[in-house]
This record gives C-alpha cells, sequence and structure tokens, in this order.
C-alpha cells in the first residue's frame, strides 16, 4: 500500500510541475486571443484567433506587469496586445508612432514627421511589410503632436470603426504585454496569416 501512495504522489507531483510549467509559460511566453471586435479588419476579424508572442519585448513576472528583463520595444507597424487605459479590457491594434514621432491622422491618413504614410494597392508602408487598413469614414483627427517618452500611439486598422489612440491618447509602452504574430484560427479552421 505504501508504494502505490508513493507512486501515486509522484504522478500527482509531476502533473502538478506540468501544470505550472504551462501556466507560466503561457502567462510569460506566448498566449493566444480570441478577437471580440472588428476594429482591426480587414486583417482581423471578430472571432480570429491571434497567436501573441508575450516574449517578444522581455519576459515579465508571470501574471504581473513586473519586468524580469527588456530586450526590445514595439516599433511602428507591428500589431500589439495591451490593456485598454480605459478600462482594462484586452486590445488589438497596430503601432503608428513611436517615442519622438510627431504623428498627425486626418482622415484616416497617417503622417509621420510631416511626411504621410504611403498608401497603395499593396496596403500602408508603415513597417517592413505593408498592411490594409480600411479607411472608409477615417474616424476621428488628431491633430500634429510629438508622442511623449515611454508612449505610443496605437490604432486600429479599421480606422473608420476603431475605439483607439485617437480617442483615449497614447499608452505606455509598459502597458503592451505581447506582439501578435499570426491569425492562427478562422471560422473553425486553423490558419497562418501574418501580422
Amino acid at each position: 500500500m505504501a508504494r502505490s501512495a508513493r507512486r501515486a504522489a509522484r504522478e500527482i507531483a509531476s502533473w502538478a510541475l506540468f501544470a505550472a510549467v504551462l501556466t507560466v509559460a503561457r502567462g510569460s511566453l506566448a498566449d493566444h486571443y480570441r478577437v471580440p471586435t472588428g476594429s482591426m479588419e480587414p486583417n482581423v476579424v471578430p472571432g480570429d484567433r491571434i497567436f501573441v508572442a508575450k516574449a517578444a519585448y522581455g519576459l515579465r513576472v508571470p501574471f504581473t506587469e513586473a519586468w524580469l528583463a527588456r530586450w526590445a520595444e514595439p516599433v511602428r507597424g507591428e500589431v500589439v496586445v495591451l490593456d485598454s487605459p480605459e478600462d482594462g479590457v484586452v486590445l488589438l491594434k497596430r503601432v503608428v508612432a513611436v517615442e519622438g514621432d510627431e504623428v498627425e491622422v486626418r482622415d484616416g491618413h497617417l503622417y509621420i514627421d510631416g511626411a504621410p504614410v504611403p498608401i497603395d494597392a499593396a496596403g500602408e508602408h508603415l513597417g517592413p511589410s505593408p498592411h490594409a487598413v480600411a479607411l472608409g469614414h477615417g474616424g476621428p483627427d488628431l491633430e500634429a503632436v510629438t508622442v511623449p517618452r515611454g508612449k505610443l500611439l496605437v490604432l486600429g486598422d479599421n480606422r473608420g470603426n476603431s475605439r483607439d489612440g485617437r480617442y483615449f491618447g497614447f499608452v505606455d509602452v509598459d502597458a503592451v504585454f505581447g506582439r501578435a504574430e499570426a491569425v492562427v484560427g478562422r471560422d473553425g479552421a486553423v490558419v497562418w496569416r501574418g501580422l
């Protein structure tokens, strides 16, 4: 009886350790999210599942906002996951301006340091690769302003239908807890569509 009790205890301990490692990995390294709104259309649609690299910018203490180490900062064009400064709801938005950039938004079109960000058939050329944007109504304008130290401006790709930095202002770089790498699930199918 004692032998089987020890074996059961080892088995329970093994499963508990596995669950702890999985929980830490999900909290600090990578995770997935289900998108609730259309603010990032046409690139991400409601119901999509997104793979998020939580360790893209550094390593956090699991389930906290404390950093153990930082090795990168978000850059223009990246899609990030962050807590809304208004209500703490998890948001998926694109970084359009970083510390020191002078940014302006007119009819959904971006201007960085006074120059328009090019848009052509391939999309908006904001980062290393172009991405589609839905201008439509364009949403509210933003007068030319310089992004303060430690802050970012984030917008939705669906510029006419996104509650973003034009409403709630700049966000802290530390509010970003991961870089969205790809859509990994759409309409019940497994896909990989890079963001």
